[in-house]
């Protein structure tokens, strides 16, 4: 699903409306209309609604939605905030339209006007500000806006919150912003929903389609994604009848160190997991026996050093390599790794101990196979290339660093960025915070891994893995809760995972 820009988002509904062809009175009650199932869907009649509404169609939709609940028997009071004297036509439609069916809406001019308006039960429906909000907020709107933030209350915003910005957050007031429990947002999601400094604002998010024009949503170039099912279908490989274990590829995964061999064992079994058709682990020594009692199934190289990672397998036989999990940074290990990144052939999965290494030695990075994969969680990333003060400084950065080194970048958290060297960026959708476990990550390589021993390539292992990942993660959840899951359970819900994802 593409990200829009509220400029992109402002052009998509003109031409709706022009080639639709649809008035934007109408379009307004279908977006509205669609806001309207979504909330009664979630909150019945016994619920009192207060909605408060800006002056420009933002508000207007506020307008229709609180009609659309007068109508169908709810309890609705609303609150017109007066932040200028100058309306937009469509808002001033609906205006009439409410105080035709006998809502009287009131006027929210001074403080004084607030006292009253918010009681303890009542569902806020916060339609003050939409996309175009181009500056912090002051004034009156400021006063609601922290009115609302204080009274504990469950609010939804329509389409954004008010005072949020769709992109660069960096000049905002973070004061007045709404702090929304659920936002619910057209065709589209915003960028800025995207990052972790927000989601104080946001809130939980639904896209709610109300039927803007596909082609022309399909004409926009962007350089944001966010990773739908359909996405994943897309690129999914179908296994051919035929086929046998070669035809999936035979993996290496690097990974293990005294007292870290579980890495080894995650990492593995993930890759195995994954589909990957054979699969070779290289690892010190004392760890070949645990290693082969906890996966029979893999192959062992066995290392000369009974502790760590110090030399490097033959490596013309592997069609896709993963490394890093648990290996250390020792510089016996950190001269093998070098040799490695210089000798290899194929693009390598790179996670923890291997990013721990080019951090310390970062004239490295330059060696990298092109199209590799960096698996970096934040504050590796920040050892790696330094910090930055807010998400979208940190995404402009991984864009530079994906391009200059020719490599994919997957920035783990919730909503798990890839970044590829075309500047292209895919917001993962699946996911949940049980998955901030030991051994997570280095499920994760397993299954990259895994993918690109089967044929996908760099950019669709990361996207489909990330993704496959996430969503074993969420079964996971369902099954154990957030807090018990473990990272071999994500390993265990893969099946699920690629179950749904074979019924697409």
């Amino acid at each position: 699903m593409k990200i829009l820009t509220a400029e992109q988002q402002r052009l998509l509904d003109v031409y709706t409306i022009t080639n639709e062809p649809i008035s934007s009175t109408e379009l307004m009650e279908r977006a509205a209309g669609r806001c309207f199932q979504n909330i009664i869907s979630k909150f019945d009649n016994t619920h009192d609604f207060i909605v408060f509404c800006g002056p420009g169609n933002n508000g207007g939709d506020g307008l229709v939605i609180s009609r659309l609940l007068f109508l169908n028997g709810y309890n609705v009071k609303v609150f017109i905030v007066c932040i200028t004297d100058k309306y937009s036509p469509d808002f001033l439609i609906n205006e009439f339209r409410l105080k035709e069916i006998g809502l009287k809406p009131t006027y929210i001019k001074s403080k004084a006007d607030l006292d009253n308006t918010i009681s303890y039960g009542d569902i806020i429906i916060d339609t003050i500000f939409g996309t175009g909000l181009s500056k912090p907020v002051s004034g009156i709107a400021e006063a609601v806006i922290n009115k609302i933030n204080l009274s504990n209350a469950t609010v939804i915003s329509i389409d954004i919150p008010s005072g949020l910005f769709c992109e660069d957050n960096a000049i905002n007031n973070f004061e007045n912003i709404v702090k929304a429990s659920h936002t619910l947002t057209f065709q589209a999601p915003k960028l800025s929903f995207l990052f972790a400094e927000n989601f104080i604002f946001v809130g939980n998010w639904e896209v709610l389609d109300i039927g803007l024009n596909q082609n022309f949503i399909n004409s926009l170039a962007v350089k944001n994604f966010y990773i739908t099912a359909d996405f994943i279908k897309s690129i999914y490989k179908k296994r051919y009848k035929f086929s046998h274990k070669g035809t999936y590829g035979h993996s290496l995964i690097i990974a293990g160190s005294k007292g870290k061999i579980g890495a080894a064992i995650l990492a593995s079994k993930a890759c195995l997991r994954a589909g990957s058709g054979l699969i070779t682990a290289h690892v010190p020594s004392h760890s070949s026996n645990i290693m082969q009692s906890a996966l029979p199934e893999a192959m062992l190289s066995i290392d000369s050093d009974a502790n760590m990672f110090s030399e490097n397998p033959k490596l013309d036989f592997y069609t896709s390599i993963g490394v890093g999990p648990g290996i250390g940074t020792d510089k016996i290990t950190a001269n093998a790794f070098k040799q490695l990144i210089q000798n290899v052939k194929i693009p390598l999965v790179i996670d923890a101990d291997g990013l721990n290494i080019l951090a310390q030695n970062k004239t490295w990075l330059g060696f990298l196979p092109p199209n590799s994969i960096l698996t970096p969680h934040p504050k590796e990333f920040e050892r790696l290339f330094g910090k930055k003060e807010n998400s979208l400084e940190r995404l402009s950065l991984l864009k530079e660093v994906s391009f200059k080194f020719q490599v994919y970048v997957i920035l783990k958290g919730a909503n798990t960025i890839i970044v590829s060297p075309n500047g292209n960026c895919f917001f993962n959708s699946t996911g949940n915070p049980g998955m901030a476990t030991a051994g997570s990550g280095d499920a994760l390589t397993g299954i990259i891994t895994g993918l690109i021993s089967q044929g996908y390539t760099s950019l669709e292992a990361a996207v489909f893995g990330v993704y496959l990942h996430g969503l074993a993660g969420d079964f996971a959840a369902d099954a154990l809760s957030m807090e018990a899951m473990i990272a071999s359970d994500i390993i265990a819900n893969l099946s699920k995972a690629f179950l749904i994802i074979n019924d697409f």
